[in-house]
């Protein structure tokens, strides 16, 4: 079984939550909330840029919540074509599954490379979901200046300045609001595979 770093599982022992003064300035410095911990309120958009809210105490459905940079990341295009796979097991064992980019909200599909997406994207282009799950970090001017040269310009992705991205993360959260898996790491590069994300789901797949 391959080894993914700072891969937190199931049942994992319980972590303090990390208490953040900002926004980390590297990847390397992101401490995600862990497995045990009560998932925080947080909110995305539509493509219709409608705001849709997800509270602890509300979760009808164990939900696979799926943080991805955006559509012009060649990473995060094969994770999500990798995950077709499994995303109609996930659903059909009673699961949601919410998937959180920082494109904008007209940008959610139209910036994707990935052929046959049919997932519902919702845009977290302040990224304050991320910063709600201590997985966003501040890009520095170097990284931002290399970026523009493969034609990525974040503050047009994003309609922002604030120049931040998330670690790509993948946290399940159960009925009650708590986190029962995290996966994140600071690598970009390494993803959570289907295969790894469904055995993930499995004790909480009878859940409903």
């Amino acid at each position: 079984m391959k080894f993914y770093p700072r891969l937190i599982g199931l049942l994992g022992m319980l972590a303090a939550v990390p208490v953040l003064a900002g926004i980390p300035e590297s990847p390397q410095q992101v401490q995600p909330l862990s497995v045990g911990v009560r998932a925080p309120i947080f909110a995305a958009r539509t493509t219709q840029g409608a705001l849709r809210t997800f509270e602890p105490d509300r979760y009808k459905k164990p939900t696979v919540v799926l943080f991805y940079r955006g559509g012009w990341c060649p990473y995060c295009n094969a994770q999500l074509s990798d995950l077709h796979l499994v995303e109609p097991k996930l659903r059909k064992s009673g699961f949601e599954i919410v998937f959180l980019s920082t494109d904008r909200p007209e940008l959610l599909y139209a910036s994707l490379k990935a052929t046959h997406i049919h997932y519902t994207l919702l845009s977290d282009s302040h990224l304050e979901a991320a910063r709600a799950f201590h997985i966003a970090y501040h890009v520095d001017d170097a990284t931002l200046a290399k970026m523009r040269e493969y034609g990525v310009d974040l503050e047009a992705t994003t309609g922002t300045k604030q120049h931040e991205l998330p670690v790509p993360s993948v946290f399940i959260i159960d009925t009650s609001g708590i986190i029962r898996f995290v996966y994140s790491n600071p690598d970009y590069k390494i993803r959570l595979g289907a295969d790894a994300l469904w055995a993930a789901a499995q004790p909480l797949a009878a859940v409903k």
